[in-house]
């Protein structure tokens, strides 16, 4: 090359280099601090996604088998720990949906209806200040009823609309078909608080 092409070429400045060296430097911690949140997120949302499928799954209640402790439209966060007892509201899995009753009895124990819906357990009588009205709706079993091992009988709070373990087509339920424990309903917000 020769003397006068070296003199036509001209050197850029050096606050023009460091001002493209500053550029380039940004440029690499952003797409670096980009990379680094949204791995972040994602880690979390996985996480959240985790807890919230095999852990604490949120459920929506349809239906009216459960009024008036649950109301059709409420969201509620279950806790799948495996140890339900009488009393507890539970979720459950049931022709390819999710069925929301109340544990009434649990493997062993004897479980009779008399006729004005008065529910016994092991010959003495429920206080069941969850419902508003006794009925003995669709029960096609044979009572007295013992229920089988591993398995516990459910019943919806409304009684005459529920179809539950009073029923064969849905009889006692299996623990592992179990989706947890209802704790808490968060929707709608005025009705926020435990479920019992």
């Amino acid at each position: 090359m020769s003397d006068t092409n070296l003199k036509q070429i001209e050197m850029p400045s050096v606050e023009l280099l460091e001002g493209e060296l500053r550029r380039t430097q940004y440029n690499r911690r952003y797409r670096r601090t980009l990379r680094t949140t949204l791995f972040s997120l994602l880690v979390v949302a996985a996480v959240a996604v985790i807890i919230a499928v095999l852990l604490m799954p949120v459920l929506q209640i349809s239906g009216s088998s459960m009024e008036d402790t649950l109301m059709d439209g409420d969201l509620v966060v279950a806790l799948n720990n495996g140890k339900y007892k009488t009393g507890d509201v539970i979720g459950f899995y049931f022709n390819n949906g999710i069925l929301i009753k109340r544990v009434i009895a649990v493997t062993g124990d004897w479980v009779d209806i008399d006729d004005d819906g008065t529910v016994y357990v092991n010959g003495v009588k429920l206080d069941e200040p969850y419902i508003t009205e006794k009925s003995i709706g669709e029960c096609n079993i044979t009572l007295p009823y013992q229920v089988p091992e591993g398995k516990c009988f459910v019943m919806g709070d409304h009684r005459a609309t529920s179809l539950d373990s009073r029923n064969t087509a849905v009889g006692c339920i299996s623990n592992d078909v179990v989706v947890g424990k209802l704790l808490i309903r968060f929707w709608p917000i005025r009705s926020f608080g435990t479920v019992s």
